[in-house]
C-alpha cells in the first residue's frame, strides 16, 4: 500500500493557525460587531484550542484589542498552520541603495 505524502502537518492544539476564509453563511446570523471582528482575523494567526470529540471541528480562539474573546468552531479542512503562510515582503527584500 502506498501512502500519499502531505506537505502540511495537522495543526495541534496550542498551535497558531490561519483561517483563510469562512464557509458561506457562517457569520450571517451574528451581530454586526462580531461579523466585523471575525472577518478582520481572516488570514491572520489565531490560536487552535482543540478538536471537538463529537464532530472533530476545530475550536479556534482570538481576542479583540478591547479584550472581547471569540471562539469559532470550523471544519479542520479550513485551517492552515500559521508557519505555512508565506511572507513575501521578507523574501523580496532588496538593497535599496542600489539603483
Amino acid at each position: 500500500m502506498i501512502m500519499a505524502r502531505t506537505s502540511q502537518r495537522k495543526p495541534k492544539p496550542g498551535d497558531k493557525i490561519i483561517l483563510p476564509k469562512l464557509p458561506p453563511g457562517f457569520i450571517d446570523d451574528l451581530p454586526p460587531e462580531d461579523q466585523v471582528a471575525i472577518t478582520e482575523i481572516l488570514g491572520k494567526p489565531i490560536s487552535l484550542v482543540s478538536y471537538r470529540d463529537d464532530d472533530g471541528y476545530a475550536e479556534l480562539e482570538f481576542t479583540e484589542p478591547d479584550g472581547t474573546i471569540h471562539f469559532l468552531y470550523v471544519d479542520p479542512a479550513l485551517i492552515k498552520p500559521a508557519s505555512a503562510r508565506r511572507q513575501p515582503a521578507q523574501k523580496r527584500k532588496r538593497d535599496s541603495s542600489r539603483h
